[in-house]
Parts: C-alpha cells; sequence; structure tokens
C-alpha cells in the first residue's frame, strides 16, 4: 500500500487517529471545567472497589484479548490478510474484548480522577468503539464466511447483553 494509500484511510487509518485523540483526552485532558459543581459520586470503599475493578478489569481484559489475538493483532479495523478468526479464549464472551476492557479502563480512570469532562470522554469514547467495531465487523463478514455466526453466538461489547 503506497503512503498516499494509507491517508486516503482504506483500512481504517482515521478511525486510529480519532481513537488516539480520545485516549489522550481521556488520559490526560482536562478533569473538569471551572464553575461546574463539584463531583457528585460519593467516595468512600465501594467507589474505590469500583474503581480498582475497572480499571484492573478492563486492563486485564484488554490484554487477553491483544495476546490470544497474536500476529492478527492491528489497532486497523480492516483485519491482516493473514489473519485468522479467533472464537476462542476470551473471545468466546465478547467480540472485541480489547475495547470493552479499554471501555472499563476508560471509566475507571474517571471515576480514580473524578473528572466531569473525563465521564465525558469516556462515554465519548465508548460511542467511537462502537462504532468503530461497526466497520471492523463489516470487514470481518467479508473475510470469514463464519463470522456471522460468530456475531450470533456471541455479544459484541458487552458480555451476555450486547
Amino acid at each position: 500500500m503506497t503512503q498516499t494509500a494509507r491517508w486516503k484511510g482504506l483500512r481504517g487509518e482515521w478511525y486510529v487517529v480519532a481513537q488516539i485523540v480520545l485516549l489522550a483526552l481521556i488520559a490526560a485532558g482536562p478533569r473538569t471545567w471551572n464553575g461546574w459543581p463539584p463531583w457528585p459520586f460519593p467516595s468512600g470503599r465501594w467507589v474505590s472497589f469500583a474503581t480498582a475493578a475497572l480499571l484492573a478489569g478492563g486492563a486485564s481484559l484488554a490484554a487477553a484479548g491483544a495476546v490470544r489475538m497474536g500476529a492478527s493483532l492491528t489497532p486497523l479495523p480492516a483485519p491482516r490478510t493473514e489473519a485468522k478468526l479467533i472464537e476462542s479464549g476470551v473471545y468466546r464472551v465478547v467480540r472485541h474484548p480489547m475495547y470493552t476492557g479499554v471501555m472499563m479502563a476508560s471509566f475507571g480512570w474517571a471515576l480514580l480522577v473524578e473528572g466531569w469532562l473525563t465521564i465525558g470522554y469516556a462515554i465519548a469514547g465508548a460511542i467511537f468503539l462502537d462504532v468503530k467495531s461497526r466497520r471492523e465487523e463489516k470487514w470481518l463478514v467479508e473475510r470469514f464466511p463464519s463470522y456471522p455466526a460468530y456475531q450470533r453466538r456471541v455479544r459484541k461489547l458487552i458480555p451476555f447483553v450486547y
């Protein structure tokens, strides 16, 4: 693929650029706006537990998905030419475990930093990853004849729900 073709987004390069921007906002963007009311969520043991569970669970899920994907791993939504369809491991529970893990960790981070805007970035990130996964799944259906059956068996982003 030529340098020019990459910037046309033929494999979903612009999705990766947008994803990087959203992740940067989540990680280091402004947390709140002057004049906004204080953080409304109570603090305490259950919030700390939820925060830790989201951060650790999200990181673990994303890492398990990446390890299981192996050589087929790419940040682009278009599958690699040599990619194989993976339906085992964490992919038995959710079709996009890395996206789900990133979403979980994003919400955990927003709780940790107590940021209004960070919650907004996490919501925008979740919506974006749903949109990116829709495009990715169109390519996966074209590439793998068994993908529609996999879609019927396994939920996309939220195990057993969505």
